[in-house]
């Protein structure tokens, strides 16, 4: 049976909302992805409140966001300040946390969980599950109106977003890989001091 992966944003949900999406699909298990587990803005996707609510029905909770968050602590990951996500996948600890997320994928339902509203502008798409597909091909974003966008329906999205078109010249795949490339750039991880001194 292939192993299946969703991905969802808790965006400005509430936490009854979030929970209703992801009994929705039968989630067991939210891979928390985020670098840092905490939202000023909505504190009720803080760690240890999110833990709690989830924990009260029945969904195991785990932090990968040391392993598969969007910042890196080396700075070998950067290039004036920004991160890239190609050296990034490359990273023991990356990689670490792809095996632990196939590996649990074996036993649990899991979404993997961001902030980000929309899956193709956010890291949980662009360079995770850009990496999971070579792990599983059943890989569903479930969107902020409960509906879901499979992931090849998403790469068309970003494609479309980009205006890249396959041609003579660049086959779909190609075009995939070059959307997923640009993307990157698009929504990497800038450093404090970098955007401030910036422009």
């Amino acid at each position: 049976m292939t192993k299946k992966l969703f991905t969802i944003g808790h965006s400005t949900h509430t936490v009854e909302y979030f929970i209703g999406l992801l009994n929705k699909y039968s989630i067991t298990a939210v891979c928390d992805v985020r670098s840092k587990p905490y939202s000023h803005y909505n504190p009720q996707f803080n760690r240890e409140s999110l833990k709690k609510s989830l924990k009260n029905n029945n969904i195991e909770y785990v932090f990968l966001g040391s392993e598969l968050g969007a910042r890196s602590e080396n700075p070998s990951c950067y290039i004036d300040g920004k991160v890239q996500y190609n050296y990034l996948v490359d990273e023991p600890l990356f990689q670490q946390g792809i095996n632990r997320l196939s590996q649990g994928m074996n036993q649990y339902t899991i979404a993997l969980m961001c902030a980000e509203k929309d899956p193709i502008t956010c890291h949980r798409m662009i360079l995770i599950c850009r990496e999971m597909r070579s792990i599983t091909d059943q890989i569903n974003h479930i969107l902020a109106d409960g509906k879901i966008e499979t992931n090849p329906e998403a790469e068309n999205r970003l494609m479309n977003a980009l205006r890249i078109v396959p041609d003579m010249f660049k086959n779909r795949d190609e075009c995939i890989e070059e959307a997923y490339d640009r993307q990157s750039h698009r929504i990497a991880y800038v450093e404090e001091e970098k955007q401030s001194t910036a422009g």
